[in-house]
């Protein structure tokens, strides 16, 4: 049997089963959990269960989870997101079982003391200090502009942790936490690989129909009017070596087509050293040393709606980033202005398609974008046909897009390199005019 079968167990939880040959078995389990998720004063706690989820639950101690999947030789993690966080694993197939039954006692009996959380939030501080407050580039861009682009407290927080909400906070709090988002109702379980969908739905049965039914927590809701003025700001890093600027624009709603068309710009715009953005900055001027471009803060696809396409570009001392900002204007404004100017969008779309392709290859990966999209968008389907849909973005739908993006207003994010380590805050003014170019 193929193709991808799904089914809801009595409590709630939605599963997906999807059989493919080989000798592995993929599992992930995404709750409909992550930092737009957080209420004011629980900044980080999305992340923070993402390792409170391995510290034991009723009849499995700490650790034993990860232990057990990696001394099969397999791979065990968990990752938070704007809008879910996911725990995941690949391991031999005669494995599926064990690793069922450990995913069911942590959704439904997670341990959380005094000293797993007193334990766990050191970890996540320390994580804060040594990934974003200590690294160059830290977090950037899609900590700050976020913050920059939105005005709710859901788009716009710091989710990867506030060190003051986390110390402000207890192991009841986390336990309050658990409870309200933590529930089957919330969760969406794929399993993939070397599958007989009907002996895996029994499995599923076995270890997850016991859990008790509680309703899934309303979702926070994440929508505001765009904006409809342009704002700036500045990102001081006393690491960073070189300045940097970023551009914000909130994206179409993934449900949609054009949502599509900005993936397929993006990659026209800098995927790679002879796409026109890094050319111009890059090779021709020699102003920047990069140029990236992309539809979502962490992947197209991966959040719903409202959602950033970021432009960044980080660029040698001595060029202003305003004179950054104009050669990136100047190269758009060329592109949608010149006939004959825009570069070969048969080519983008193919490398789009064939890089969606070789991601969703990999087994693991595989079961995570079902598991994602299907959480989010309810369309799990979409990860075979989004190739199909990748390559069939129009010419002139990716130039409408150029113009959009040329006439919206956006967030413009200035990186200040080298600064004291108590001034890495950033802070905005709103323009005198619209930034609408």
């Amino acid at each position: 049997m193929t193709g991808t079968h799904r089914l809801t167990l009595g409590n709630g939880l939605r599963v997906l089963l999807a059989p493919s040959a080989g000798a592995a078995v993929a599992v992930a389990v995404h709750y409909d959990v992550g930092f737009r998720s957080e209420p004011e004063g629980r900044g980080g706690f999305a992340h923070l269960f993402e390792h409170l989820m391995f510290q034991g639950s009723a009849h499995h101690p700490k650790l034993e989870h990860w232990d057990y999947v990696q001394g099969l030789g397999g791979t065990v993690n968990g990752s938070t997101h704007q809008d879910y966080t996911d725990y995941y694993q690949l391991l031999p197939a005669a494995g599926l079982e064990r690793v069922l039954e450990l995913e069911a006692d942590r959704m439904a009996r997670l341990l959380i003391t005094e000293e797993t959380f007193d334990n766990q939030r050191a970890v996540v501080k320390e994580e804060i200090r040594l990934n974003i407050d200590n690294r160059p580039y830290g977090g950037f861009p899609w900590i700050p502009l976020p913050a920059l682009l939105y005005r709710s407290h859901a788009n716009g927080h710091n989710g990867y942790g506030a060190l003051e909400d986390l110390d402000a906070a207890t192991a009841e709090d986390a336990a309050a936490f658990y409870r309200t988002h933590y529930v089957p109702a919330n969760a969406v379980l794929t399993v993939a690989g070397d599958i007989d969908p009907e002996a895996a739905a029994a499995l599923v049965d076995r270890h997850f129909g016991p859990l008790p039914a509680r309703p899934a927590p309303a979702r926070v809701p994440l929508d505001e009017p765009p904006r409809t003025s342009g704002v700036r700001g500045e990102h001081h890093d006393a690491h960073a070596p070189l300045p940097a600027l970023a551009l914000g624009h909130r994206l179409p709603d993934p449900r949609t087509d054009a949502y599509l068309d900005r993936m397929v710009l993006c990659e026209l715009l800098t995927g790679g050293p002879a796409a026109p953005l890094p050319a111009r900055l890059v090779r021709d001027s020699g102003v920047a040393v990069r140029v990236t471009a992309g539809c979502g803060l962490f992947d197209s696809l991966d959040a719903r709606t409202p959602d950033t396409l970021a432009l960044v570009v980080t660029h040698h001392r001595e060029t202003g980033s305003e004179a950054v900002l104009a050669e990136v204007d100047a190269e758009l404004e060329r592109l949608a202005g010149t006939p004959g100017a825009l570069p070969r969008v048969d080519l983008a779309r193919q490398r789009l398609a064939a890089r969606i392709t070789r991601r969703d290859a990999d087994l693991l990966a595989r079961a995570r974008t079902l598991g994602a999209y299907e959480l989010l968008h309810g369309r799990a389907a979409l990860v075979d046909e989004l190739p199909a849909r990748v390559g069939a973005v129009t010419d002139d739908a990716v130039r409408e897009a150029l113009r959009a993006l040329l006439s919206e207003p956006r967030a413009e994010l200035f990186l200040v390199p080298g600064r004291q380590p108590n001034d890495t805050t950033h802070r905005h003014r709103e323009p005198e005019k619209a930034a609408t170019a």
